[in-house]
C-alpha cells in the first residue's frame, strides 16, 4: 500500500494508525507529496482511497485493530468513529470530559492515538503521549524532512507595532507583510485588520476581508489568499471561511515567547514605548474644596487614574493634575454660612464635616431669603477683587481641604503630580478675555459678555458677569492657555461627567475659534454620573463611609477562616484594599457612559465576579510560588507546557500587551475587568489539574515559571485599574 501524505497538512491520525501495527508498518510505504491537499492511499494499485478519514477507518479495518462485532471493542470503535467524524475541538471536548487516564480506563488505546492525532493535525494542545504516538511523530518527522516550513529569521517592522514587547505582533507582523506582498494592500492596513476570531476552531488570527477594502467578492479573495499564503514555522497555514482568511499560528512558538517576554518584563510586561516623547496632562477628580470626597467624585477619580496609567503604560510621559474647585459665588455662600453657622472647635476636629454642614445650613437659609444669595456674590466680588479679609477665610479653607483630600487620594492608591484649582488661573484668564474681543467673539448682553455659539449648535455662553465676575468657561480658557506655555502637552484630557457635556464642548470650540495652537490636542473623557445624590440637599454619601463600610464586611468574611486570618501582617490594611477593590471593580465593570443608581448592596456584593474575586485568584497565584519551595527558574522547559488549561492562561497572556493598547482608542476601563475577570478564570482552571508540588521537577519548573507569568500580568491588569495586587487574603 501506497500512502500520499501532504507535508503542510500531514495528518497525524493516519500515521499513528500506521505506528500501531507492526505489519502496517511493514506493508505501508510513506510518500511525501509537498503540494498535495488530500491524503491517499493506493491498495495494490487497484483501489484508491482519498481523504484522511476514509483512509483511517480503511487501514482500522484491514488490520482488524478494532472489531466492531466483539462487544469489548464496540465502545472503541464507536469512540474512533466519532473522533474520525467530528471537528478537532470537539474531539478536545469529549478528552476533557474524560474521567479516567485515558479515553477508555487507564490504559492506552487506538482510539487515544487517534484522538491525539486529530489534535495535533489541529495544531491544538495534545493529551499524554504513549508509545504509539511517539511512533507516529518519529513518521511526520521522517515525511517532513527536508520539506518542513522555512524558518522566519527576522520579523518584519510594521509602523505603529512593537514586536520587542508585544508577542502577538510578531505572528501579526508576518502575516501583515506577506499578505501585503500577495493583496497589493498596506501592511498596516492589514495589521489592523487582524483580530482574534469568535471560535478558536477556525483560527488564532483572522482578517475580515471587507475590512481591507478591495474591490470584488470577499469569499473569493479569502480563498484566492488562502491558497497563495506561504507557511512558515511561526505561521502554519492560512484557510478561508465565507469572506473570512483565517491562520493558525504555532502554539509551541506562542507558548515559549509569551513566557520569555512575559518573565523578561515583569511588572513592565504589556507596556510598550511606541509614543516615546509625547507629554500628556489629565485633568481628573476635581472636587470643590469645603465639601466632603463623596461617591460621586470616586468615578471622576478612577477612571482618571485609569486613563492617566494607560498613557503612561503607552510610552507617554503623563502629568496628573487636580483642578480645584476653589473659586465662584459658593465660597461667598461658605463665607457667610460660617459667619451664622460656624463653630472654630468643629472646624479644628473635623474641617470637611463642618464645612459641609455650614453649606447645607445656609442653603436651607437662602430657600427661606433669597437675598443670601446677593450677599454672597458680593462677598465673592470681593474675593475678585483681592480684599485680603476676604482670602484669608478662603485660603484656610482651601488648604484644610487639600489635606483631607490627600488623606483620602492616598487610600484610593492615586496621586497626583500637580494640584491646581481656578483661584490658581493668572493672567491667561485675562489674555483670552481679550484674544475673544480682538477676534470679535465678544457680544455684549446687558452688561455681561458672551460668545455666541448658536450656530454650532452649542448655545451662547456667558464669559463675565455683569458685575464683572469670571464664570467656569472664563477661567477654563485662560486655565488651558497657561498650562500649554508651562507644559507644551501634546494632549490634555479633561476627565469630567458627562453632566457637562455642553460646557466641555463650549470650551473645545472656543479654543478653536481663538486659534490657539493646542485647540486639536483637548480631549473630553466623559462618564456617567452616579445618581439619588445631592450636596445641597444634604443627601450625599461620604466616599471614606463607603470604604469603611466596604473594609469592615471585608475584615468579617477574613475573620471567618481564622487559620488564613493569622498568616496575614495586616489584616486591617488588607480588607481595605479587598473593600476597595470590591467598590472599584463594580464602578468599572460598565462602560463609563452609563449613569447608575447609587446602591450599598450592588457595591459590598463580594460574590461572583468581583474585586475580590481578582484579588483572591492573584494571592492565590502567590500562594503556589510560596508554597512550592522552587525558586522561579526562567530558563524552566515550557515545551513540558501541552495541557490546554496551560495553553490557554497562556494564550490570555500574550493578548494582553495588545489590550494596553488598544485601550487607548476608547478608554474604556471595563474592557480591563473583562480581561482580568477572564484570566483570573483561567488560572483557577489550572489550579485544579496542574499541580507543581509532587509534579516532576521539570514539569512543576515549567508549570510555576507559567503561573509567575500569569501572576505578573494580573498584577499589571489590576495596576491599570488602580488596584494593589495583594499576596495574601
Amino acid at each position: 500500500m501506497e500512502l500520499s501524505v501532504p507535508v503542510k497538512a500531514i495528518p497525524f491520525h493516519v500515521l499513528a494508525i500506521t505506528a500501531s501495527d507492526v505489519q502496517l508498518k511493514e506493508t505501508v510505504q510513506l510518500k511525501p507529496v509537498s503540494d498535495a491537499t488530500e491524503t491517499t492511499l493506493k491498495v495494490d494499485n487497484k483501489v484508491t482511497i482519498i481523504g484522511a478519514a476514509s483512509v483511517a477507518r480503511y487501514l482500522i479495518r484491514s488490520r482488524n485493530l478494532l472489531n466492531e462485532h466483539d462487544a469489548a471493542s464496540q465502545n472503541a470503535a464507536r469512540l474512533a468513529d466519532i473522533i474520525l467524524s467530528q471537528p478537532a475541538p470537539i474531539v478536545q471536548q469529549i478528552i476533557s470530559q474524560q474521567q479516567t487516564k485515558y479515553l477508555l480506563g487507564e490504559a492506552p488505546q487506538l482510539v487515544d492515538a487517534l484522538a491525539w492525532g486529530v489534535l495535533h493535525s489541529a495544531n491544538l494542545p495534545t493529551p499524554h503521549q504513549w508509545a504509539v504516538t511517539k511512533a507516529a511523530m518519529t513518521l511526520s518527522e521522517e515525511i517532513a524532512a527536508g520539506a518542513a516550513p522555512p524558518k522566519v529569521d527576522e520579523i518584519p517592522a510594521i509602523p505603529g507595532t512593537s514586536p520587542e514587547t508585544n508577542v502577538m505582533d510578531i505572528f501579526k507582523n508576518l502575516i501583515a507583510s506577506q499578505m501585503a506582498t500577495i493583496t497589493g494592500v498596506d501592511a498596516k492596513l492589514i495589521y489592523t485588520a487582524l483580530d482574534l476570531p469568535k471560535s478558536l476552531e477556525n483560527g488564532d488570527l483572522a482578517i475580515a476581508v471587507p475590512r481591507l477594502r478591495v474591490k470584488g467578492n470577499p469569499a473569493q479573495f479569502a480563498q484566492e489568499w488562502a491558497k497563495t499564503f506561504q507557511p512558515n514555522d511561526h505561521i502554519l497555514g492560512a484557510t478561508a471561511s465565507g469572506p473570512f482568511l483565517n491562520f493558525r499560528i504555532n502554539a509551541k512558538l506562542l507558548v515559549s515567547k509569551t513566557v520569555a517576554m512575559a518573565a523578561k518584563y515583569g511588572l513592565d510586561y504589556g507596556k510598550n514605548k511606541l509614543n516615546q516623547g509625547k507629554r500628556a496632562i489629565v485633568e481628573f477628580s476635581s472636587p470643590n474644596i469645603a465639601k466632603p470626597f463623596h461617591a460621586g467624585h470616586l468615578r471622576s477619580t478612577i477612571i482618571g487614574a485609569f486613563v492617566r496609567n494607560v498613557y503612561d503604560a503607552n510610552g507617554w510621559e503623563t502629568i496628573a493634575m487636580n483642578y480645584l474647585g476653589d473659586w465662584g459665588k459658593q465660597y461667598g455662600l461658605l463665607a457667610i454660612g460660617f459667619a451664622r453657622h460656624g463653630d472654630e472647635q468643629a472646624l479644628q476636629n473635623d474641617p470637611i464635616k463642618h464645612l459641609y454642614d455650614v453649606y447645607v445650613s445656609i442653603n436651607r437659609d437662602a430657600e427661606a431669603d433669597p437675598s443670601i444669595h446677593d450677599e454672597a456674590r458680593a462677598y465673592f466680588k470681593k474675593m475678585e477683587d483681592g480684599e485680603e479679609e476676604a482670602l484669608q477665610l478662603w485660603r484656610r479653607f482651601r488648604d484644610l481641604s487639600i489635606v483631607k483630600y490627600k488623606e483620602v487620594y492616598g487610600r484610593l492608591n492615586i496621586k497626583f503630580d500637580v494640584y491646581s484649582g481656578e483661584s490658581q488661573v493668572g493672567d491667561g484668564m485675562m489674555r483670552g478675555l481679550k484674544a475673544l474681543e480682538e477676534c470679535g467673539l465678544l457680544i455684549d448682553s446687558d452688561g455681561a459678555k458672551l460668545i455666541d455659539l448658536t450656530k454650532y449648535k452649542l448655545e451662547k455662553a456667558i464669559v463675565q458677569k455683569r458685575d464683572g465676575t469670571t464664570l467656569y468657561l472664563t477661567r477654563d480658557i485662560g486655565a488651558a492657555l497657561e498650562r500649554y506655555e508651562k507644559f507644551k502637552f501634546d494632549k490634555m484630557i479633561y476627565v469630567v461627567a458627562s453632566q457637562q457635556d455642553l460646557h466641555v464642548k463650549q470650551l473645545f470650540k472656543t479654543l478653536e475659534l481663538l486659534k490657539y495652537p493646542f485647540a486639536d490636542k483637548v480631549e473630553h473623557v466623559n462618564f456617567g454620573m452616579v445618581q439619588g445624590m445631592s450636596t445641597r440637599k444634604g443627601t450625599v454619601v461620604f466616599l471614606e463611609d463607603i470604604l469603611d463600610e466596604a473594609k469592615d464586611i471585608m475584615h468579617d468574611v477574613m475573620r471567618k477562616n481564622e487559620a488564613k486570618y493569622k498568616e496575614v501582617a495586616d489584616p486591617e490594611q488588607v480588607a481595605d484594599e479587598i473593600g476597595l477593590s470590591a467598590v472599584k471593580i463594580q464602578d468599572n465593570a460598565a462602560r463609563r457612559i452609563k449613569n447608575y443608581e447609587f446602591d450599598r448592596n450592588r457595591m459590598f456584593t463580594f460574590e461572583g465576579d468581583t474585586g475580590p474575586y481578582i484579588q483572591y485568584a492573584h494571592a492565590r497565584l502567590m500562594s503556589i510560588e510560596r508554597k512550592s519551595g522552587l525558586q522561579i527558574n526562567h530558563n524552566a522547559n515550557v515545551e513540558l507546557l501541552t495541557e490546554p488549561e496551560a495553553i490557554e492562561v497562556l494564550r490570555s497572556v500574550a493578548q494582553y500587551p495588545d489590550l494596553v493598547r488598544s485601550l487607548m482608542n476608547g478608554l474604556e476601563p471595563c474592557n480591563v475587568v473583562t480581561y482580568a475577570f477572564k484570566l483570573s478564570h483561567d488560572i483557577s482552571s489550572c489550579f485544579e489539574a496542574l499541580w507543581v508540588r509532587g509534579a516532576a521537577p521539570e514539569v512543576a519548573d515549567a508549570r510555576l515559571l507559567m503561573y509567575y507569568c500569569a501572576r505578573v500580568t494580573l498584577g499589571n491588569a489590576m495596576r491599570l485599574l488602580g488596584l494593589k495586587p495583594l499576596e495574601r487574603m
